[in-house]
């Protein structure tokens, strides 16, 4: 697992080059975002003791196995350390993946079943620390971000990807989990929070608003979309 300081506060952990979790440093240590693949939690307690401070706080953006795979391990180690999910989410770990009012799509697929129950379920606007909520839902229903209110760093999960420049994660698939029009208000409120509380994220907020300005433009017919579409997509994004 490679470790890369992004500021003073904010540790990424990376593993097999993609999947990411973070440790953020607050006054009485740290807070883990996402937890991995199964099999993280070795290597997220042996980071956590090598910049010596403990993990008081898990939180997660999303229930995706890559993101939430090693939550009942980590729990195991950590009996005292707080675990935070979205009050959305919370009920796909349980095994619970049926749809509300306003949803539709494709069948929910990858998710993490977890036997360790949250201390606290969030929504958007809530505290954790430094960290304020912001409900980004489009990847999965409940996905969460996470903006540091002191550096101004915003923790997307998979509201982005990064691979090969920015994109907003599910603008190259066939179909998006839930409508567009949700997943492109998710997109805009993480350009207009990181705007107003002056915040430089890892997904600019000026970007953040031209992804979600083309996602637009690129499809108005609905969410399924050609490989010629996806071809044409894949030339303008370079702009981004």
């Amino acid at each position: 697992m490679q470790l890369t300081r992004e500021n003073d506060t904010l540790f990424r952990l990376t593993r097999f080059g993609m999947i990411n979790c973070f440790l953020l440093r607050e006054d009485d240590g740290f807070t883990l975002i996402d937890t991995g693949l199964a099999g993280s939690a070795k290597q997220i307690l042996g980071i956590a003791e090598q910049l010596d401070n403990p993990i008081r706080r898990i939180a997660l953006t999303h229930g995706h196995i890559d993101h939430a795979g090693s939550i009942d391990e980590l729990s195991k180690n950590l009996s005292n350390a707080e675990f935070v999910v979205g009050e959305r989410e919370a009920r796909m770990l349980r095994g619970d993946f049926s749809l509300n009012k306003g949803e539709s799509g494709k069948r929910l697929l990858g998710f993490a079943r977890a036997k360790t129950l949250p201390s606290q379920e969030m929504k958007h606007g809530d505290r954790i620390g430094s960290l304020k909520v912001i409900g980004t839902p489009g990847h999965t229903p409940g996905h969460l971000s996470f903006l540091d209110m002191r550096e101004g760093a915003l923790i997307a999960g998979d509201a982005f990807a990064t691979q090969r420049g920015l994109v907003a994660a599910g603008v190259f698939q066939m179909a998006l989990p839930i409508p567009r029009d949700i997943f492109l208000e998710s997109l805009n409120g993480c350009g207009k929070c990181t705007q107003s509380e002056n915040a430089e994220p890892y997904a600019p907020s000026g970007r953040t608003r031209r992804v979600a300005a083309f996602t637009r433009r690129r499809n108005g017919s609905g969410n399924r979309i050609g490989l010629s579409a996806m071809r044409q997509d894949a030339k303008i994004m370079k702009q981004f």
